[in-house]
């Protein structure tokens, strides 16, 4: 355990959210999603719904801003306007943490498309179909003026 940080984040995903770069892609699926054969790199996390690892990733990893949508969401089938309510708690744990992006939905062989090109794929047990979703790495921006940070705390931003 550490102090500030969900424990949700276990050491490998943490592993891999400071590990991908801007730009990569990770996505948060469902429990009937097939994700060992859609992972590059898979983590699971069973016995974990899918709303309280997206707020717990959305607490660390920062959303891209270099592009106009950097957030996706499965569709219910080919119903690409349909929300069913786990899409509607997925839009507002979004919303919380990155309130100016959208949550754009992707029909099915895009989705899986995507999926299959992230950089890893995070395996809950969330009952709920089509309750999945793809996060766009961001950047950390350096303080006002292009000051470096302190180097006695490497981590203030």
């Amino acid at each position: 355990m550490l102090k500030g940080l969900d424990p949700l984040l276990s050491p490998e995903l943490l592993f891999t959210l400071r590990a991908m770069g801007h730009g990569d892609e990770i996505a948060i699926v469902d429990g009937n999603y097939p994700g060992v054969e859609h992972a590059r790199r898979l983590i699971r996390l069973d016995g974990h719904h899918l709303i309280p690892v997206l707020n717990a990733v959305l607490s660390v990893l920062p959303i891209d801003d270099f592009v106009p949508e950097a957030i996706f969401r499965s569709t219910v089938k080919a119903e690409r306007d349909k929300l069913d309510p786990v899409h509607e708690e997925m839009i507002d744990c979004c919303a919380r943490h990155e309130p100016h992006r959208p949550v754009v939905p992707l029909v099915g062989p895009d989705f899986y498309g995507r999926v299959k090109a992230a950089h890893a794929v995070i395996q809950t047990s969330e009952p709920r179909l089509y309750a999945n979703i793809i996060l766009r790495k961001g950047v950390i921006y350096p303080r006002e003026g292009g000051q470096a940070p302190d180097i006695t705390d490497p981590f203030v931003y």
